[in-house]
């Protein structure tokens, strides 16, 4: 039996974080916080639509993946991830836990197959509007300055999965 660990994805929209870290999360197994399914859920009971929202979303993000930590389970967030707060915020809750924190950086090499994925994007989500592709590039996105895997979803998904897998390790 592995460490329970949290396995924190980020990468600019459309760059393939939630097929990787749902398929992850589904062998792993694990708890899977998605960062976009809990705005669309504080938009669908009313909540404003600003900026606010995107931290409240981390904060239950937060609150949620520590007590799934404190069971012993192991944690996979998807979310962008854009500025070094919001990695420090995952830096201190797998240090609070004691668990292992493995970073995944996701990106796609491809210029124009992440326009495409961005424009062609349909919202699997009732109430979440996707960004546009003007949006996504404008979008504040801090360089990494953690130890992490980067995967290159522009290739074969089922290589990028087996390569997270044997970066993240044994998973209680």
């Amino acid at each position: 039996m592995g460490l329970s660990m949290l396995i924190v994805f980020g990468g600019l929209p459309g760059s393939g974080k939630t097929t990787l870290s749902a398929s992850l999360a589904a062998q792993v197994p694990a708890t899977w916080l998605r960062i976009d399914q809990l705005e669309a859920a504080m938009w669908n009971c009313g909540v404003a639509r600003d900026f606010t929202t995107g931290i409240a979303a981390y904060g239950v993000a937060h609150a949620v993946a520590d007590a799934q930590l404190a069971l012993g389970r192991p944690v996979i967030i998807d979310a962008v991830n854009p500025v070094e707060v919001a990695r420090q915020g995952w830096r201190d809750l797998a240090a609070s836990r004691g668990v292992e924190l493995r970073f995944i950086e996701v990106v796609c090499s491809d210029r124009d197959l992440h326009r495409r994925r961005v424009t062609e994007r349909v919202s699997d989500l009732a109430g979440l509007t996707v960004p546009t592709w003007e949006e996504v590039m404008k979008r504040e996105y801090e360089p990494w300055t953690d130890e992490r895997l980067v995967v290159d979803m522009a290739g074969d998904a089922d290589e990028c999965v087996r390569a997270v897998r044997a970066y993240v390790g044994p998973v209680a």
